[in-house]
Order: C-alpha cells, then sequence, then structure tokens
C-alpha cells in the first residue's frame, strides 16, 4: 500500500503517459511510401544521361556540392524533389527511371521519370534531340506499374500509389523551347496567338494528369511555371530589358498559371477521392528575386556558373566556366536553374507554406492527409 501512495506509481503514471504518446505518435504519423517525380531539368536526376540528348549535365561543375560529382541533376546541388523526399522521411533519394539498377524492390519506393527539354507537347525540345515529355514520362510509369502488380500484386499496389506523393514540373519548355524558339525558321509566335497555345498546353495536360489518376495516383503537387523572363537566358537574350525581367516570357507563364490554377480544383473535383495541390512555384521565385537580401543572397540575376553575357546566360554551364566561390549566396545556378540554396526555400516553402503558396494544403499535410 505504502508503494502506491508513494512517489513510485507517480514514475510509473509518467512512464506509461510517455509510451501512450509515443504509441498514439506511431498510429497517427502516416509514412510515404514513395515518390513519384514528372518534369522537366527542374527536377530531373539523370535520366537524360542514358539517351542522346543535348540536354545532359552529366559533367563536371554540375553536383560540385553533391559529393563533388555530377549525376545528372540541373544544378550545384540538391533538386527541389530531392529536398522534398528528405522532408517526407525517405531514406534515399528517388532514382531515375532510366538507370539499369532502377529494378525490382527499388520501383516500390518511387521513381523519378523527369527530363531535361521534356514538355507538355510532344514538339517540346526537339532542339536537343532525345527528351521525354510528358506522355513519355507517363507511359514509363505505366510500365512500373505494371511491374509493381507482378511484383506485390494488384490491390497492394494501388494501396500504394493511393498513398504514395506524386508531383508534376511540367510547362517552361513548352514556352522557353517552344513556342520563343524558331521552329522550321518561322517563330510559332507569328502564328499562334498567346491565348491560343495556352489553351491547348492546357487541354493536353488536363488529359495527361487525368490518365495519371487512372493509373492510380491520388496525391499530386502541380506546379505551376515559374518567372521565367527572370532567369540569366532570358536576361542575355533580351537585353533591352536592361535590369528587369523580360516581360514577355512572364506574360506568357502568367497566362498559363492562371488557367492551370482554374485546372487543379476542376480536376480535384471531378476526379473522385483525387487530392491535386497547387504549387504557386511563380510566387515563391519571384519573391526571393525581388527580396533576396532577405533570405541571405547576395545576387538574383546572374549565373553562378557563367561563361558569356552580362548575367552569364548565353552559353550553357560547362568545365570552362567560372564559378561563384559561394553558391549559397546565388539564387541561380546556371542560365536556366536555381541553386541547392534556392530549392531549399522553395521545397521548404511547399512542404509547410500557406494557401498563397501552395493549395488548397501544403505538402506536409497531403501526406498525412
Amino acid at each position: 500500500m505504502g508503494f502506491l501512495r508513494g512517489k513510485p506509481v507517480v514514475r510509473i503514471a509518467f512512464g506509461i503517459m510517455i509510451v501512450l504518446i509515443i504509441l498514439c505518435g506511431i498510429c497517427t504519423a502516416k509514412r510515404v511510401p514513395a515518390n513519384f517525380v514528372f518534369g522537366d531539368s527542374l527536377v530531373e536526376v539523370g535520366n537524360n544521361n542514358y539517351i542522346a540528348s543535348l540536354s545532359k549535365c552529366n559533367y563536371v561543375p554540375f553536383g560540385i556540392d553533391f559529393g563533388g560529382r555530377p549525376t545528372g541533376r540541373f544544378t550545384n546541388g540538391r533538386t527541389i524533389v530531392d529536398i522534398i523526399g528528405q522532408e517526407i522521411g525517405l531514406e534515399d533519394f528517388t532514382p531515375p527511371y532510366m538507370a539499369p539498377t532502377t529494378t525490382g524492390n527499388v520501383t516500390l519506393k518511387g521513381v523519378n521519370y523527369a527530363s531535361g527539354g521534356g514538355g507538355i507537347c510532344n514538339e517540346t525540345g526537339i532542339i536537343f534531340g532525345g527528351r521525354f515529355n510528358m506522355d513519355e514520362q507517363i507511359d514509363y510509369f505505366a510500365n512500373t506499374r505494371q511491374d509493381i502488380i507482378s511484383s506485390i500484386g494488384g490491390p497492394a499496389t494501388m494501396r500504394l500509389l493511393r498513398t504514395a506523393l506524386f508531383s508534376v514540373t511540367m510547362g517552361s519548355n513548352d514556352f522557353i523551347n517552344n513556342y520563343l524558339t524558331p521552329v522550321l525558321s518561322t517563330p510559332v509566335q507569328q502564328t499562334v496567338p498567346p491565348e491560343k497555345f495556352v489553351g491547348f498546353l492546357i487541354a493536353r495536360f488536363r488529359s495527361q494528369l487525368t490518365r495519371l489518376y487512372k493509373l492510380g495516383a491520388r496525391k499530386i503537387v502541380v506546379s505551376n511555371v515559374g518567372p521565367i523572363g527572370c532567369i540569366p537566358y532570358q536576361r542575355d537574350l533580351n537585353p533591352s530589358a536592361g535590369e528587369t525581367c523580360v516581360a514577355l516570357p512572364n506574360h506568357l507563364a502568367q497566362l498559363f498559371n492562371g488557367r492551370l490554377k482554374n485546372l487543379v480544383p476542376e480536376l480535384r473535383k471531378n476526379l473522385k477521392r483525387s487530392e491535386f495541390l497547387y504549387a504557386d512555384v511563380y510566387r515563391i521565385v519571384d519573391d526571393i528575386i525581388q527580396n533576396y537580401e532577405s533570405y541571405g543572397f547576395q545576387n538574383s540575376n546572374t549565373a553562378c556558373c557563367k561563361i558569356a553575357g552580362q548575367f552569364g546566360g548565353l552559353i550553357p554551364c560547362g568545365p570552362p566556366s567560372d564559378i561563384c566561390p559561394d553558391r549559397s549566396k546565388y539564387v541561380f545556378w546556371d542560365p536556366y536553374h536555381p541553386t541547392d540554396a534556392a530549392n531549399i526555400i522553395i521545397a521548404m516553402r511547399l512542404m509547410d507554406g500557406g494557401s498563397d503558396d501552395i493549395s488548397p494544403t501544403n505538402i506536409r499535410q497531403l501526406v498525412q492527409s
């Protein structure tokens, strides 16, 4: 009786409470089983290494801050999806589909199908030769899905896909390497009005995202097109813009984003039990560029890896390039892509940001739902 009335019972009660809290956390926390990635060079991790393509980065100085070696990531370190994968608890980076080691049980944790130069349109990026557009990437996912079914069965595969995270980062190349690029000596923009081109993109994207849903995807993050008129490539290509971002590319991105912002809730409503999110990457990157000093950057308009041009945007990054000594102080790594430091900010705002950054919920809330 003395034991029950004394301090040991308090310790026992406290211990039981701690155990219950831990068990409750284990029961309520949801583990993301897999991460499937679709997109362009902003999220590629090496697929183009295995095909005949001019859109490659499997050479120095790419990867200088990723173990000091190039992997096929178009940045100095990690991509946005690499960082998100780490945040949702995945032990390894999601591997490229084309890697010979991406087979068997590896695919159960997700696959990255992204390809530099790829777009919503099949014609996009044709100047690079080999690249995987969105239709091809979904075809490859269908192959992976069938392999998983063969491995663990249909019902288990459907459960895995329902709880897996899917992300789609497409559209930039449809402007940079399609609409704004001469095709057969005649620029598309001279024959197709911007509204019509954007309407075509949205219609095609609707079909592609619907197909992804029909293959089992449910938690799907769709990123909009960033402020492409602010990248060093566009700045050097349009010197008349001076120190400001180039108006036309940004206008096109905003046209597309406006339509995409309506498409995402439409899909969420019409496709039963789907959880589409609209990621406003344009807003996030524009905020970083406009307020770069508050984020700890010293430069928001020039490529860290540069060869030629006022902003280092005229020639792609490569072995002859000059490299800034502190990549964490630059928003842009090369003429087109953010640095690891900028990618961290983008990724974390998608993970934990409010509805102005990503809606109707953020990624952390999505994976817990």
